[in-house]
């Protein structure tokens, strides 16, 4: 406007800060000649990097600015400043807050041409060349699809345009423009094609779109549940440094924090399995293609999971492009990088047994194994994962059958006395079987998002395996029988069920018997020259500890001194430690010591405790968190399982209910006709699975004069419907 109060004059501009990181548009707003330039950031960003030097006149008329690397704007009088910094720009973290800016040199023109004026200053002509990557759409009423004014140093500067046109032309079709509004973008496209090298590469597909939310892998936010549960999963694994990805796509590197509850868990199971009269073995990782291919059930299975070896040797390549395989050296039988041992386990069983007096034979193996998948998820999906696997032959059905059950206890006994995690105990539908089995018992735990998680699984094999493997004993009449089978297992994905189970959106949450840390000691050291003070804490602290150790806690001094004691409270929270002790001279003094609980009742408030009952108290302490774990996710399994539900109603509370929704909606106990088409379309429409038909309630047989809810026919079973991990 020609008048306005205070020459008051607004620019809005949109400038694009770029780091490793991110990328986070940041709103300019400039108002009067005499007021300082303020900026308003509509996310949380980082800006870190090296400002060259260049400086550039806008007309008055400037609508937008999308700048690499940032700049400093600013406003000095009838003067607009925009100027790259001659320095390195320390990093800043930017919040929704207005920032005053720094100084520099350029002139606020108004100007009736609405015309782009640069200095004719060599200097001037010189900065601007220095720049690279500058895009300015400076005329708001210039005709459409007029460039104004554009620099290229680079075919990647070159490239960066077209990908930008290209980018604009989409946006207009599909915004369903006419063809005559796209034509001029269309020829401006085309001129910058021709502008590129003959001999120059095409430009480059474009990237997959990064997740906004991404994070750096050295940052310690964590998103909450509520906002995206399946991000604060993967929030809460970096901070906890549990795991990380890897050079091999869809494998991840086990850190030692994470390894640390993987041996928690596996010295409990490994106990466990040995009461249940198995030892451990180990096994090839390769098995012949030709084993695979005995039992067909069990190749279909796994046929589209497989990793295959076809040679023994590469050589250099004749051409120097590398590493070949050597076309001299292909196997003559493929070796299959183990998906699960049951072919190499049955074809040496076949050796091992010959007699009734070799039964019931039971071994397990703890092992990697590889299933190659497309989408993947840390510890709950993973090309690679470690596991145990247990496999056992019988010489009765009977034998085979209550092996695969009491199995099946085991599992759930470690679930829910160390895990502090309820389950579901059942059995799968047929078409949920595994390849190959007469029957598969399973356990199914309920995460805090409302999916389920498979959390161990135990097959009846029947005869399957010793047919394929022609595995005979000779039993006491002298006949000759083929052996029964079972095979069971778990894996690492007992630590993403553990992580979702407990887990809250200030870390870790572990239960005190799988922590590999139960008690974390934070001594609070004595003033530089006060001697005594140390050495009364040193021996305080010897004492604390011994007294932990000796009632069998496992328990770290943290006694770092480059490193703040708030900084180590945050950390410990995050791995979720169980039990913080804080101990300095005043507490030493005073006989006591402060006890803070990761979780559980009165876990928000500090605790003081007499030095004299330190390993007591932990002891008991620890003891009442386990268990109120325990209750607080049986409630929520008991609250998060639906009962008497129309189809339609589970079909409509499914339909939005995706990994990142939080609470989620749980699952459905139904009555159910065993239907493998219906299940197939339940799956097409909602989603859901059959997770298990409870042992619990179709033991009592309540489905009896019940209606399936899908057909209306009468229902066989009652069925556990849900989503799941």
């Amino acid at each position: 406007p020609k008048k306005r109060k205070s020459r008051e004059r607004k620019l809005e501009a949109s400038m694009i800060f770029r780091s490793s990181a991110t990328v986070t548009t940041v709103m300019l707003s400039f108002l009067s000649p005499f007021r300082i330039a303020t900026i308003h950031v509509g996310k949380r960003a980082t800006l870190q990097s090296s400002w060259l030097s260049s400086t550039m006149v806008a007309s008055a008329f400037t609508t937008s600015l999308n700048v690499d690397k940032g700049s400093v704007l600013h406003k000095l009088s009838d003067r607009m400043i925009l100027q790259k910094q001659q320095h390195q720009m320390p990093p800043h973290v930017f919040s929704p807050k207005k920032m005053s800016t720094s100084s520099g040199t350029a002139r606020w023109m108004s100007s009736t041409s609405q015309a782009l004026r640069l200095s004719s200053t060599p200097a001037f002509r010189s900065a601007i060349l220095s720049t690279r990557n500058v895009n300015l759409n400076l005329n708001p009423f210039r005709p459409s699809g007029t460039t104004v004014l554009r620099m290229s140093t680079s075919t990647s500067d070159l490239e960066a345009q077209i990908k930008a046109k290209g980018d604009e032309i989409r946006t207009l079709k599909e915004s369903g423009a006419e063809k005559s509004a796209v034509a001029p973008y269309v020829k401006e496209l085309l001129a910058l094609k021709a502008q590129l090298e003959p001999a120059a590469p095409p430009p480059p597909k474009a990237a997959a779109k990064e997740d906004d939310n991404a994070e750096s892998p050295d940052s310690d936010f964590i998103c909450p549940r509520k906002e995206n549960y399946s991000k604060w999963y993967n929030d809460l694994i970096r901070v906890a440094d549990l795991a990380q990805t890897s050079p091999v796509r869809g494998c991840m590197v086990i850190k030692p924090w994470g390894m640390s509850l993987w041996d928690s868990i596996r010295t409990d199971l490994d106990a466990r399995i040995t009461s249940h009269g198995a030892s451990n073995a180990y096994f090839p990782l390769l098995i012949p293609k030709s084993f695979l291919s005995k039992e067909a059930e069990h190749v279909e299975g796994f046929a589209k999971e497989c990793a295959v070896v076809t040679h023994h040797r590469l050589k250099a390549d004749p051409e120097g492009g590398g590493l070949i395989a050597d076309p001299d050296a292909v196997l003559e039988d493929p070796l299959i990088i183990r998906p699960t041992s049951e072919t190499m386990i049955w074809h040496m069983f076949k050796d091992w047994i010959s007699s009734h007096r070799d039964l019931p034979l039971k071994i397990n193996q703890w092992a990697n194994v590889m299933r190659w998948e497309l989408r993947t998820r840390p510890f709950l999906r993973t090309s690679e994962f470690l596991w145990q696997e247990g496999h056992t032959a019988h010489a009765t059905s009977e034998g085979a059958v209550e092996d695969a059950r009491a199995m099946l206890e085991q599992y759930a006994g470690l679930c829910e006395d160390m895990l502090s995690m309820p389950v579901v105990k059942g059995y799968k539908s047929p078409s949920e079987r595994f390849a190959g089995a007469e029957e598969t018992f399973t356990i199914e735990a309920l995460m805090q998002n409302g999916w389920a998680l498979q959390s161990g699984t135990s097959h009846f094999l029947g005869q399957s395996f010793g047919k394929a493997f022609d595995v005979k004993f000779q039993d006491r009449d002298g006949k000759m029988e083929t052996v029964w089978g079972t095979s069971w297992g778990v894996s690492t994905r007992l630590i993403g069920a553990l992580i979702m189970t407990h887990s809250d959106d200030a870390g870790l949450v572990l239960p005190p018997r799988v922590a590999p840390v139960q008690v974390v000691v934070v001594p609070i050291p004595a003033k530089k020259n006060d001697e005594e003070g140390k050495q009364k804490l040193d021996s305080a602290l010897d004492d604390l500890v011994a007294g932990l150790k000796g009632v069998g806690l496992r328990v770290k001094v943290d006694d770092r001194d480059y490193m703040r004691n708030g900084a180590k409270y945050f950390e410990w929270e995050r791995k979720g430690v169980p039990l913080r002790i804080e101990l300095g001279p005043r507490d030493v003094k005073s006989g006591s010591c402060v006890f803070k609980y990761r979780a559980g009742i009165d876990s928000e408030k500090k605790q003081f405790v007499d030095l004299a009952d330190v390993a007591s108290t932990a002891e008991r302490g620890l003891e009442d968190m386990q268990k109120n774990l325990f209750v607080a996710a049986s409630e929520r399994l008991q609250k998060g399982i639906r009962t008497g539900v129309a189809y339609k109603e589970m079909k409509e509370l499914l339909e939005n209910d995706t990994a990142g929704v939080y609470p989620g909606v749980g699952m459905f106990l139904v009555p159910w006709k065993c239907d493998e088409a219906n299940e197939d379309k339940i799956k097409e429409e909602c989603k859901a699975t059959i997770r298990c038909y409870p042992l619990k309630e179709n033991g009592a047989e309540i489905w009896k004069g019940q209606k399936c809810f899908y057909s209306g026919d009468d229902a066989t079973h009652m069925a556990l419907f849900g989503r799941a991990f």
